[in-house]
């Protein structure tokens, strides 16, 4: 390959390993193989399902919710043992959790509306 505003750089492959010799295969030949690689029930992968990841979510945005409730209270109670930067980076990291798990659960619903109409 010669690219004129570097003048004659070439470039060259030099491992033969990565030129790759299987043959590409197919989306539905992936998901018909015996590797579940693509499997996308949980009952075909060995992995966690949809459900557990969005519970586990919902439980860590409600746990960063209760560490900023306890460190609030600390403040208020016990001002000289929890440093104010440390509540204002808990609230920071709890309302990031927050819109991030809003925004996922809006794109949710928007898509399942989608796909249940289009039937």
């Amino acid at each position: 390959m010669i690219i004129s505003e570097f003048g004659t750089l070439q470039m060259t492959r030099t491992e033969p390993e990565h030129f790759g010799n299987t043959k590409i295969k197919s989306l539905t030949e992936n998901l018909n193989s015996k590797d579940k690689t693509f499997a996308i029930n949980s009952s075909e992968s060995e992995g966690k399902s949809f459900q557990s990841y969005l519970l586990e979510a919902v439980n860590n945005v409600n746990s960063n919710q209760n560490n900023v409730s306890s460190l609030q209270e600390k403040l208020i109670t016990n001002p000289d043992e929890v440093d104010v930067h440390d509540v204002t980076i808990a609230m920071s990291k709890a309302r990031m959790s927050l819109n991030l798990a809003q925004t996922v659960i809006d794109r949710l619903v928007t898509d399942w509306n989608e796909i249940s109409t289009t039937r």
